[in-house]
């Protein structure tokens, strides 16, 4: 009975105190209510014009332009992510921590090399016009000054999503050499193609140099961004050679299976719905009815390229080896969007399926082309970004609304040559110097624990010891 007193009494004193607390409170948020805090008692009364400004059709297709580029700016960072997966869970369970960290350093490097020299390579202003190479300067401007029109793009949302693309042209490497490269090399790599090569490549069409002069048209970076990275790839797969065991002592190819196609899958996925940012997002503009049916058309020519190319890849693999093949048809389905990229604002939609269901024929040859060469390209690079780069490049010659095949063919192939020329001789003196690939041992053991001391999948034995 003491206790239940007790309790009784206390169940009385915070019912009391709860009380008194909330009579306390309420006057005071009454009067608050009543009693707003006076102006300060300088202040001019307001307008209706300074309260509401008036909102220009100008300011608004300005202010709606620079968000929707801020978001296709995060769909293509958001592709790294898919780069990250599709690499990693096309490799070695033991090399994981080397590709996801590589993924982080390529974009991380690459954005701060492109803000300091590479946005300036890229877009060195009307002076340099129809040339070969200019430079605006060091870093982006601020846009402290911009007046907001329908024409303008404020120069720091420009900066973001033009630095996404020269992050994806760096991260394609990746695949191409994994499971050998030295880690610090891949970082001297990542400077020199997103502070370089890529920007360099990039003026000739983007930044109003002899390309752009000559009618080559890439919409979003089939040639520009894609066959850049493949060829670059290409570069650093040649100077590493094949990883152990790669091929048998007659020269027959081998399987080294990826350790996960479920992250391979997903990655594949990701990279589909980034392409969103990277092709409609390339429009630049969004307001105003011709704006709206490109960008609906864009993204519409991207789906459908890119399921065609998945199909094909789907029914070639099947006729060839009595089996559909997963890890083949994602590359067949990315094959298809990198088909796409360069001609996806000037085709028809049945133009756009073509294109990427050759590109699923083509991304199958490719890999089947370096086999012979005995080039070991671990996740097909090369087959998909590179050979599907030229391929894009051409497509807009062939199905564009104005067709151009010669400008067509002089900048699908000198512009993916150069980038194979310069990255090989990069590689090469790299080489020479320092020994770009990772030893015997530590190849076999992984790069996880050889270059980071670090397991992705701890406690699991999954390093080979033959």
């Amino acid at each position: 009975m003491a206790n239940l007193m007790k309790y009784f009494s206390m169940e009385k004193l915070i019912s009391s105190v709860l009380i008194l607390t909330a009579l306390w409170a309420f006057p005071l948020s009454l009067s608050a209510q009543e009693t707003p805090a006076p102006a300060a008692e300088t202040a001019a009364p307001a307008t209706a014009e300074e309260e509401v400004p008036a909102i220009t059709t100008e300011t608004l297709a300005y202010t709606v332009d620079n968000l929707i580029l801020f978001l296709a700016a995060v769909l293509v960072l958001f592709m790294q992510a898919g780069f990250a997966m599709v690499t990693a869970g096309l490799n070695a369970a033991k090399n994981t921590v080397n590709v996801l960290y590589k993924s982080v350093m390529d974009v991380s490097i690459g954005v701060l090399v492109f803000w300091l020299i590479g946005y300036g390579l890229m877009y060195p202003g009307a002076d340099f016009a129809g040339g070969f190479f200019g430079f605006a300067g060091f870093g982006v401007p601020d846009g402290s000054g911009v007046v907001g029109d329908r024409a303008t793009l404020h120069p720091q949302v420009d900066f973001l999503f033009q630095a996404a693309f020269a992050a994806t042209a760096a991260t394609i490497v990746a695949g191409a050499m994994a499971g050998r490269l030295k880690f610090y090399i891949y970082v001297i790599y990542s400077i020199v193609l997103t502070g370089f090569i890529y920007p360099i490549s990039g003026m000739w069409k983007w930044g109003g140099g002899w390309l752009n002069t000559l009618g080559f048209h890439d919409f979003a970076g089939s040639i520009l961004v894609h066959s850049v990275g493949g060829f670059a790839g290409l570069a650093g797969a040649i100077i590493l050679g094949p990883r152990i065991g790669k091929f048998a002592p007659d020269g027959k190819p081998q399987v080294l299976a990826g350790h996960s196609l479920t992250m391979a899958a997903l990655g594949a996925f990701i990279l589909w719905i980034g392409w969103y940012g990277f092709n409609p997002g390339s429009n630049l503009h969004f307001t105003g009815d011709a704006n709206i049916h490109a960008v609906m058309t864009i993204a519409t020519n991207t789906t459908l390229a890119a399921v065609a190319g998945a199909v094909v890849t789907m029914i070639v693999t099947w006729t060839a080896y009595g089996k559909p093949e997963l890890s083949m048809t994602l590359n067949g389905l990315l094959a298809g969007l990198v088909g796409i990229t360069a001609g996806c604002d000037s085709v028809t939609n049945p133009e756009a399926m073509l294109i990427g269901g050759i590109a699923g024929i083509l991304v199958v040859l490719g890999v089947k082309l370096l086999d012979k060469l005995k080039i070991d390209d671990p996740v097909g690079a090369f087959p998909v970004h590179g050979v599907n780069g030229i391929w894009g490049g051409i497509a807009v010659g062939i199905f564009g609304a104005d067709k151009n095949l010669g400008a067509q063919l002089i900048g699908s192939l000198v512009v993916p040559l150069y980038a194979f020329a310069a990255m090989f001789v990069i590689f090469f003196v790299l080489h020479k110097l320092f020994n770009i690939r990772v030893s015997r041992e530590e190849e076999l053991k992984g790069l996880d624990v050889g270059e980071h001391k670090e397991e992705a999948y701890k406690g699991f034995q999954i390093f080979t010891i033959d």
